[in-house]
């Protein structure tokens, strides 16, 4: 029976927005950590990654200062959520990025060389060998999210045990196209998992002002599907957290949000000067709880890892990094007709001009 009017003071709904966190700042773990947290083999594995991350990270930034990449969006802090996310996955599951999840991608199998060849402006660098069904870097904001949910409804429509799984910005979920894809995706049920990556900054605007909303995690409420909040420096917490979501919606159960709270220690992009806009405090601040350094103090608390090994890694790292590099300066560059190519079947006239036009600029260089 429909029912038009109600009782004075009835509460129509409330909700609690549940908190995660395993590894804290020093490293210390809060309860009995999951079993995999428990295998130095699948810590090292987690750790090694975000070492490399890190390390390309710094790479590709000195790359665009010097004139050899362009603009390009660093991942500095960003480790933890990026690695443990891709771990949680499975290889049939499709990722959907924003434009800075790098660790995701190398955990995935995504070489190298193709995340250069993409921020040099060659597009040959979404062509992924290892994980052809995970999409590219998405740079308009927002925008994935739809396409996650038109991916996750397929799964569904399938029957196929996979989820999808879209990240998104602080500043993306003040985008119509987020909620309309949570919606979507909580009255469909679909299995969709969305990561807001809560770095605190949306390119110079804080999240305060963004939104008015307490946490991000809420904003699921209003899809009537779970939200949580997680540390998104303990790479413990995202993994864990990121595959029960998955195993969720791929057991049909629906979708979650999960916000992943960390922080932006490097510019918005290399086209960015932070300093203009937020305190040196508050960037030394967050160097202190950042996710290399707790997730080391856990290995080495176990006795899994010391100094020479970390120097090994390093080192490691850095040879495979410049083996890379070394292959992205070597590709032959692609003729200026490719950003034309696959267009249309009969280009229309405006693209035909601008084509030529193009043609001229590049002969001259």
């Amino acid at each position: 029976m429909l029912r038009f009017g109600m009782d004075r003071n009835h509460t129509v709904a409330s909700f609690t927005i549940p908190g995660r966190q395993w590894l804290d700042a020093d490293g210390q773990c809060s309860g009995e950590p999951p079993e995999f947290a428990r295998q130095p083999a699948e810590m090292l594995a987690m750790y090694r990654m975000m070492v490399q991350t890190r390390l390309f990270d710094t790479k590709a930034v000195n790359l665009q200062r010097t004139g050899k990449l362009g603009t390009y969006p660093s991942c500095l802090g960003h480790e933890a959520v990026h690695v443990g996310v891709g771990a949680a996955l499975r290889a049939e599951d499709v990722v959907f990025p924003v434009y800075r999840e790098i660790g995701t991608k190398f955990w995935r199998g995504i070489a190298m060389q193709d995340i250069l060849l993409y921020w040099g402006g060659d597009e040959r660098g979404t062509r992924y060998a290892d994980s052809p069904q995970d999409f590219p870097f998405c740079i308009p904001i927002g925008s994935q999210m739809p396409q996650a949910a038109g991916t996750a409804l397929a799964f569904s429509l399938r029957n196929q045990p996979r989820c999808a799984l879209a990240y998104v910005g602080d500043g993306g979920t003040s985008q119509g196209a987020f909620y309309e894809a949570i919606n979507f995706a909580g009255v469909q049920r679909l299995p969709l998992v969305t990561v807001i990556v809560n770095n605190q900054w949306a390119i110079s605007a804080p999240v305060s002002t963004q939104t008015a909303a307490a946490t991000l995690a809420q904003k699921a409420v209003a899809a009537g599907i779970p939200g949580l909040q997680i540390d998104g420096n303990d790479v413990v917490g995202v993994r864990h957290t990121v595959a029960e979501a998955a195993a969720r919606a791929r057991a049909g159960e629906g979708p979650t949000v999960i916000e992943a709270l960390t922080y932006r220690l490097s510019d918005h992009t290399t086209s960015d000067d932070a300093s203009r806009y937020r305190s040196a405090d508050e960037v030394e601040q967050a160097r202190a709880v950042e996710p290399l350094l707790r997730t080391r103090r856990y290995l080495e608390a176990r006795g899994w890892w010391n100094e020479d090994a970390e120097q090994q890694l390093r080192a490691e790292c850095s040879a495979t990094i410049e083996e890379a590099v070394k292959q992205y300066l070597a590709t032959p560059r692609q003729s200026s007709d490719a950003m034309f190519d696959h267009l249309y079947a009969n280009m229309p006239r405006n693209l035909q001009w601008q084509r030529d036009l193009a043609r001229r600029y590049a002969a001259h260089r």
